[in-house]
């Protein structure tokens, strides 16, 4: 079954009933780059233009502080000596740095993704020069220097960056994603891509003989045997000039019809910010690229774990691919945007088992005293709402943890302020949400509670009154609602308001599964 993981991925890892050792044929992850950045989700209007919202994904900085138990505790209980002292070695020099506090975050993770892999299983590790040195010594340590396939380098998109960019050092427009096997014998099927236009032009002579176009390709080392084997074929073309060497025809219709892909990746670029399948995930990557990594690095009926899997990028292309597939992310932002991708494009044609989110009430209280901040992404998610934005960047957020958008007429859009309350409720928490109402003009207001809501609550937020919605057959709405979690779960209660407009990009839907265009395995 395919599984949708919640949470921090070491401690899914680490449970050895979802991952008993050897269990994995392929792991890709495109953990955080230690790039020093704040990235959000960019949503997108009706239109398919970006939208002003935005809300915050993840931060790409590492401070020692928070690494360093999380160093201690490896170090004092990992099993493998020969990774602890590479460790060691590296906080010798690197002290308590930016950068060891995030390779103190990646070790125990690369260790227990070599633990779950099986004897013929792959490791795709994708990063930029800012720490790859360092992953590629951890790599080494874990795989044997036996275990190095490749170091692929993606060329993401021709530069066209700032003259800040380019001032005083060279453009940066590449990746790299380095590429390891468990064992001696591994997975691989050759991946090729057709000849281009540029390399078919050479097959410019035809003799008529009914064999078609030919190149001609230069003789260098050859048998007598083999020389007269050319001559007897008609295949022979004599020297041009006295002394140069002999060359002979090198038929298209005999050739494979595909190039064999070398470790430099340049037909395959970023996506840029108009691509139909980009959805607004800050550090999404083109499918075609994971494409091409399952489809060379397993087979189908294969397992294939992304466990960074952000927007879903990976689980997608081996869901296409006819690949078993188990995504891990720790925020539920991105368990949601894969929920909605994996719909959007596969419809009924998927099946997921989810672990880590709420089931039931308790698990849903639960999640509220561990994070409160993940509660509430997942309590919204309930009734499909978009995220706040963050607001004037100092954590503002104006009494709003969600929105949802619906139209009152083909340029006219309201919206509906959601907000969400973990702990107990009270009477004042409904004036406040009808406050907030009406000084930010929203045409209503939604209340998320935990608990349940007292009756001098219902009857406050009835006396609010309600909205007419014309361009919905003059039906009016609530203007405050109250709905409780464990209501949205058991599906006893729903959002009454018109039909609301899906803030999220829509993943285009997939067809059968289909080798990609431009892509042959041979």
């Amino acid at each position: 079954m395919n599984q949708l993981l919640f949470g921090d991925n070491i401690k899914w890892l680490r449970n050895v009933e979802i991952f008993p050792s050897g269990s994995v044929d392929l792991v890709y992850l495109d953990p955080p780059f230690n790039s020093n950045a704040d990235y959000n989700v960019l949503f997108k209007e009706a239109s398919g233009e970006e939208s002003q919202a935005q809300f915050h994904a993840f931060t790409d900085t590492w401070h020692w502080a928070d690494a360093a138990d999380t160093y201690r505790e490896f170090r004092d209980h990992c099993k493998s000596t020969v990774i602890v002292d590479v460790m060691e070695s590296l906080y010798g020099f690197l002290r308590a740095s930016p950068m060891m506090a995030y390779l103190a975050m990646m070790a125990p993770r690369l260790v227990e993704l070599h633990r779950v892999l099986k004897p013929t299983g792959s490791l795709y590790l994708h990063c930029d020069p800012t720490a790859s040195h360092y992953l590629k010594m951890i790599l080494d340590t874990l795989f044997g220097s036996d275990g190095f396939r490749n170091e692929i380098m993606w060329k993401r998109t021709p530069f066209a960056g700032s003259s800040k960019a380019r001032a005083r050092q060279l453009p940066k427009s590449h990746d790299i994603i380095f590429f390891y096997s468990k064992g001696d014998e591994w997975t691989w099927n050759v991946p090729s891509k057709p000849y281009s236009e540029k390399y078919l032009t050479r097959f410019k002579w035809d003799d008529g003989d009914g064999r078609g176009p030919y190149r001609k390709t230069l003789l260098k080392t050859f048998s007598d045997e083999t020389f007269e084997r050319l001559r007897a074929d008609n295949r022979l073309i004599s020297p041009q000039k006295p002394g140069a060497k002999w060359s002979y025809k090198q038929y298209l219709s005999e050739s494979s019809g595909a190039i064999q892909i070398d470790d430099v990746w340049t037909d395959i670029n970023a996506l840029n910010p108009m691509a139909k399948e980009r959805l607004g995930y800050p550090t999404q990557k083109p499918q075609a690229l994971l494409e091409r990594i399952i489809e060379s690095s397993s087979n189908p009926g294969d397992t294939v774990l992304d466990p960074f899997c952000g927007c879903g990028t990976t689980v997608h292309a081996a869901q296409k691919l006819g690949r078993p597939w188990i995504g891990i992310d720790i925020t539920y932002l991105a368990i949601n945007l894969i929920k909605r991708r994996l719909t959007d494009a596969f419809k009924d044609d998927v099946q997921f088992e989810e672990k880590g989110q709420p089931t039931d009430f308790g698990s849903a209280k639960a999640l509220t005293e561990l994070d409160k901040w993940q509660f509430q992404q997942w309590a919204i998610s309930l009734i499909n709402a978009l995220p706040r934005t963050p607001g004037d960047g100092k954590g503002a957020d104006r009494g709003v943890d969600g929105m949802l958008y619906f139209y009152e007429s083909e340029d006219k859009r309201q919206r509906i302020l959601v907000q969400v309350k973990g702990g107990g409720v009270q009477r004042n928490d409904v004036s406040t949400l009808l406050g907030d109402v009406n000084n930010q003009k929203f045409a209503g207001g939604i209340l998320l509670t935990l608990e349940k809501p007292s009756g001098p609550m219902r009857i406050e937020a009835g006396e609010a009154g309600r909205y007419t919605s014309k361009i919905w057959h003059d039906k009016d709405y609530p203007k405050i609602q109250i709905l409780t979690i464990e209501g949205l779960m058991n599906q006893t209660e729903r959002v009454d308001a018109p039909p609301q407009e899906n803030p999220f990009a829509k993943a285009q839907r997939e067809g059968k599964p289909e080798i990609q265009e431009g892509l042959k395995i041979c």
